[in-house]
């Protein structure tokens, strides 16, 4: 079984709302604004859109448990990444909730139920995820060309063309895959380099 970040995001295909899709880089602003608020106002590199780092590598270096309050913290976070990125590359048109929903969001692997994480891994996982960025940028200009075209076709049609949505749920899942082994330090499996 992966000890991975798994990321679910309910596509929605038909009957879409072709005005807010228009609009839809003008109406992720506000909750663009709270989310960042999380992450901008902190001086120090503790943390990488809005996920506490700093205080998990500490905690695991020296006492080797990853501290709850924070794993409760960065899960929420990143589930709230992942419901203004679904609205964003306009696979949904319900507006991201500030409060957790069933239709996207992520699920981390359990690491409070007796499974030990690395203690000096921590140090050189941002590192040794050095060609997972490379390959998640490519993958990242992917999923852009995809959005474009499903941006038109929502436009002109009404609907979201399903092939386009494999490859875009694909690239928010490798990311939050790499977030959560190299920055949320949740797991010490090597994500894979697949969608």
């Amino acid at each position: 079984m992966s000890q991975q970040i798994t990321t679910y995001i309910q596509l929605q295909a038909k009957n879409r709302d072709r005005v807010t899709v228009l609009f839809r880089a003008i109406l992720i602003i506000p909750v663009a604004i709270l989310a960042d608020s999380f992450s901008s106002y902190s001086s120090s590199n503790s943390y990488i859109a809005g996920i506490f780092i700093f205080p998990v590598v500490l905690t695991l270096l020296f006492r080797g448990v990853y501290p709850s309050y924070v794993l409760q913290f960065n899960k929420a976070i990143m589930a709230l990444s992942v419901r203004i990125a679904a609205y964003f590359l306009l696979l949904t048109d319900d507006y991201p909730s500030i409060e957790a929903n069933e239709k996207n969001g992520v699920e981390f692997p359990d690491i409070q139920g007796g499974r030990i994480l690395s203690r000096g891994l921590p140090l050189v996982k941002w590192f040794l995820a050095i060609p997972l960025y490379i390959v998640g940028a490519v993958y990242g200009v992917y999923a852009f060309i995809l959005t474009v075209v499903a941006w038109f076709t929502i436009v002109f049609t009404g609907e979201y063309p399903e092939w386009c949505a494999s490859g875009v749920i694909g690239t928010v899942a490798y990311w939050n895959r790499v977030y959560g082994y190299a920055f949320a330090l949740v797991t010490d499996e090597y994500p894979s380099f697949s969608l």
